[in-house]
């Protein structure tokens, strides 16, 4: 690693001959199948039905039909650090099901994952995307003891559109305190391949994204300021959906405001590789879950000493 910029890394050696064998299956089988839309997402929640965790789904935290939850704890979960997750799909489509492997990696790996649906276009626009997420947060918080985690050990984690929530809840008090809830609540936040520049570049954002909002309201990077969550970002180069230069931009702008922030920018990753880095299958592909683990840990332990910056990329614009 160069200055935040990170190659694939080895599969554990502890690993057993049969699981590897069985790895390698579904791991052929998904390259075969990657282009292959919903078999793709079964492909990569084949390992999530096995591990030393418990889920309960389909909690509702508001009245709407898609205002539903799934949480993941390990085994025996006590005071266990918080994940909030949101996935991507351009705020246009995308369920909690599809994403059980990065609930399954995030109790395996020790915390308590909650996995939030949340409205979508065209039946809401901005911001009430970013208010569900808020709800489902302030959920999280309220019920930590009984789902086996610490209120004061939230995470917020994100892909793509879901990164944006997470940016928006972490980066704009505005949205939690209209639910009732606090910014203090968030100990740290997470953004995989995150639009946080977020520009209406399609026809289908101006209709998301409208009046009489504007970009200092939607755009992540304009809502830094000095008292923001640590950050962890991370990035692929080979992602054509959201570019490089987001994470680098948002990087700076967290430091220059006094912000602990870490990035990593994976060689080689696409959108889509960078989270399903987190089923087991596809570790190999990115350390995604690695650096998730290692961020949480060291905000946990309240050793914030270490924080890596983007690598420089040249002619960003």
């Amino acid at each position: 690693m160069v200055c935040g910029r990170e190659q694939s890394y080895a599969w554990p050696m502890h690993l057993r001959a049969s699981r590897v064998i069985a790895v390698a299956i579904i791991a052929a089988a998904a390259a075969s199948l990657a282009n292959c839309g919903r078999i793709a997402y079964a492909v990569v929640n084949v390992p999530a039905h096995v591990g030393w965790y418990e889920r309960k789904a389909n909690i509702a935290y508001g009245n709407e039909s898609r205002q539903t939850l799934d949480v993941y704890a390990p085994v025996g979960a006590f005071n266990r650090p918080i994940v909030v997750f949101w996935y991507g799909g351009i705020w246009i489509k995308g369920t909690k099901e599809d994403y059980r492997f990065v609930g399954a990696a995030l109790a395996n790996a020790g915390y308590v994952a909650v996995l939030p649906d949340y409205r979508l276009y065209p039946q809401v626009r901005y911001p009430t995307f970013v208010e569900d997420g808020a709800l489902a947060l302030k959920w999280a918080h309220e019920h930590a003891a009984e789902i086996g985690g610490s209120p004061r050990s939230l995470f917020l984690m994100g892909h793509s559109a879901g990164a944006h929530i997470a940016a928006s809840l972490a980066l704009d008090p505005r949205h939690l305190r209209k639910v009732g809830g606090d910014a203090s609540w968030v100990r740290g936040w997470i953004g995989l391949a995150g639009p946080y520049e977020l520009e209406k570049r399609i026809p289908l954002l101006d209709e998301i994204f409208r009046e009489p909002y504007t970009s200092a309201d939607w755009q992540p990077l304009l809502l830094v300021h000095e008292h923001t969550p640590p950050a962890l970002l991370l990035q692929g180069t080979d992602d054509y959906i959201v570019r490089v230069k987001e994470a680098v931009h948002l990087d700076e702008k967290l430091r220059a405001a006094g912000a602990a922030v870490e990035c990593h920018i994976y060689d080689e990753v696409g959108h889509f590789t960078l989270v399903s880095a987190l089923s087991v299958p596809f570790r190999a592909e990115a350390p995604s879950l690695q650096d998730v683990s290692r961020f949480i840990d060291r905000i946990v332990g309240a050793d914030e000493s270490v924080y890596l910056p983007c690598p420089y990329f040249p002619n960003l614009d």
